[in-house]
């Protein structure tokens, strides 16, 4: 225990000294001759690329069933619409935590799943009826959560919603909604393939802007933050004293999707870490396979092992969460926090351990929001 503890101070010290010098690009110390020309290769074509084409195959889908719902408001195309709306979902689970290049440029996340939703903002345009939905001060209004929101929180039942959308002024947000996810999507996708992958796999360096510094400095941020923070910790109170916010859930009007997306998101990370294909259970070079590379182990397991392990039972905990969390915060937020707890030990493998033997440090902008 004793030498893990020295390791970990060890790793914490070098991250920290890398982050106080992360004001330019100069180059880090390349220890190794790991391909990592392979590995963002894989990342870029077999994962990443994919990733977004099934997403903007999925908004497609989406917009065809708003386009049909649009023009005629019953309940059978509510309902095609509600679920080319998950179907969609679940497949940002898989980009959500690829933040660099356009993406990164158009705060396209910021854009797409901003929760809890502001449904003040959203019945404020609404009404308004000529909102700027790329404005910073609607990110809270766009998006999955709004969509969300106007396809089962606008009112009480199915009847009551399908009587607001006699309105046309309903009907032009969420057309608007749903259209500007679908562009912004395709702005994001057509970069990468057109232009942005060749930059991408050719930055193999190990420095502050290196395409794999950057991303591993993403990919963890979003475990820390966009899974283990936003899904679970702040709704379940871990970072309020115990002060509970069933409202601050993923899909909270829907009220059954809490789950299913977080699980999403969970293979979306391990896939990722493992090299796995998007379209296939095909596993190539990886972050997972740059540890091996290394051997790196942690008193005798190796890391790589470990942070699967370690996954592994974080979904095992998640399962067994209500399919609602607002459901599960109310009734028995105790699996929430045992849920939480697991997704935490992983923090600690990547951002301490994983970072630190990839001689990775964090980015001076890298944000928990809950300053662990």
């Amino acid at each position: 225990m004793i030498k893990k503890i020295f390791l970990a101070v060890i790793a914490l010290i070098f991250i920290v000294a890398c982050s106080s010098s992360s004001s330019d690009d100069s180059p880090s110390v390349s220890p190794d001759n790991f391909d990592r020309g392979a590995l963002l290769t894989n990342l870029a074509d077999n994962i990443i690329i994919p990733a977004y084409q099934d997403l903007s195959t999925k908004l497609e889908t989406l917009t065809a069933d708003k386009d049909a719902f649009v023009a005629d408001a019953n309940q059978t195309n509510l309902d095609n619409l509600r679920a080319s709306w998950l179907e969609a979902y679940k497949v940002w689970q898989h980009v959500e935590m690829f933040n660099i290049g356009k993406a990164e440029e158009l705060t396209y996340s910021f854009q797409m799943n901003i929760y809890p939703v502001s449904t003040t903002d959203v019945e404020a345009n609404i009404s308004a009826g000529n909102a700027d939905l790329t404005h910073v001060n609607n990110n809270d209004a766009v998006g999955f959560p709004a969509v969300d929101y106007m396809l089962y929180g606008v009112a009480d039942s199915d009847a009551a919603i399908l009587t607001k959308y006699e309105d046309d002024k309903y009907k032009a947000y969420l057309s608007d909604l749903v259209n500007q996810m679908e562009s912004l999507t395709e702005t994001v996708l057509t970069d990468w393939t057109s232009s942005y992958r060749a930059t991408f796999v050719s930055s193999t360096s190990n420095t502050v802007t290196s395409s794999l510094n950057k991303f591993v400095n993403d990919y963890v941020n979003y475990y820390e933050s966009g899974l283990r923070s936003r899904k679970i910790g702040i709704p379940a109170g871990i970072f309020s004293g115990g002060n509970l916010f069933p409202d601050k859930v993923e899909g909270y009007y829907s009220q059954e999707f809490s789950m299913v997306l977080a699980l999403e998101a969970l293979k979306a990370v391990q896939d990722t870490f493992n090299g796995t294909g998007y379209n296939n259970s095909t596993s190539d070079n990886s972050l997972k396979s740059y540890l091996d590379y290394l051997n790196v182990d942690e008193d005798g397991d190796d890391l790589g092992s470990l942070i699967n392990s370690q996954l592994d039972l974080s979904r095992s905990k998640i399962k067994v969460l209500d399919d609602s969390f607002s459901d599960q915060i109310e009734t028995d937020n105790t699996k929430m926090t045992l849920a939480y707890d697991d997704l935490q030990r992983a923090v600690v493998l990547f951002k301490v351990d994983m970072m630190g033997a990839l001689q990775i440090g964090l980015d001076a902008g890298y944000i928990d929001n809950d300053g662990d």
